[in-house]
């Protein structure tokens, strides 16, 4: 990983400066969608320190491919940023991150609910630490809920919101998206909100607490399907390459088939 200020200090002397330059980013977060989301925070000129665990982020060694011995899957959502090992059971390393947080703006971490609580770093307890701190959590399902506790990966909050059920031909198998669109849309939505709060502190002066659920995200994907299904009562299929509004893409109607 690299440091975002060696980024600034490359770019020519008549370049504006990147529209986050100065914001600093804690990001907690290992995977995919907290660190696709902090990466795109990175590539806007915000300075990120990626606080891992002793074990690391699970993806440093994900097959198959690797550059000089990391994971070109960890590569592609974690360049550009810091790095920090912590060991937030530890008083030591909840202090070190206390000392952080106290001159940040940002904390992203994409932990299952109540797991910054136990640890002692969620929003209450930051934002007496630093009141203009904006803290994102990603989860699954949300930080409430019948769900809330239940793990998630990317073709789970697809198949649930409806999503995989549009996807493929008429006539055959669901599948899902070609691209991890639950992960990846969970981390754009969280840049979106993150934006917002950043936005919204230069009025009030204080920090928010944003709560980003995948299922959430993937439900409002649904767009003008979900809004057909809610007024006509229709059950959409596989689209295939069809549309429900759209000549020369759209195709006749015909009943739903299933063979799987």
């Amino acid at each position: 990983m690299t440091s975002s200020s060696e980024n600034r200090d490359s770019r020519r002397h008549d370049e504006p400066a990147p529209a986050l330059n100065g914001v600093r980013i804690l990001d907690l977060s290992m995977f995919l969608a907290g660190p696709f989301c902090t990466q795109q925070l990175a590539d806007l000129g915000a300075e990120i320190i990626k606080i891992e665990p002793k074990s690391g982020d699970s993806t440093r060694m994900l097959p198959p491919h690797f550059h000089n011995g990391e994971s070109l899957y960890f590569l592609s959502a974690n360049h550009s940023k810091k790095g920090m090992v912590l060991d937030l059971a530890q008083a030591e390393g909840r202090e070190i991150l206390y000392r952080l947080a106290a001159g940040a703006d940002v904390v992203v971490d994409n932990f299952r609910p109540g797991v910054t609580t136990k640890l002692g770093v969620d929003f209450a307890t930051l934002s007496e630490i630093n009141p203009r701190i904006v803290c994102c959590s990603i989860s699954g399902y949300g930080q409430d809920g019948p769900y809330a506790k239940r793990p998630a990966y990317d073709m789970i909050v697809q198949a649930l919101s409806g999503g995989m059920s549009l996807t493929g031909e008429p006539g055959a198998c669901a599948v899902r998206a070609g691209i991890p669109i639950g992960d990846i849309c969970a981390g754009l939505h969280a840049v979106i909100g993150i934006l917002a709060a950043l936005r919204e502190r230069e009025q009030s002066g204080k920090g928010q607490f944003i709560d980003i659920s995948m299922l959430d995200v993937q439900v409002a994907m649904l767009s003008y399907q979900g809004v057909y299904h809610l007024f006509s009562g229709d059950v959409p299929g596989r689209q295939g390459r069809g549309h429900a509004s759209f000549r020369p893409m759209r195709r006749s109607r015909r009943p739903m088939e299933t063979t799987c």
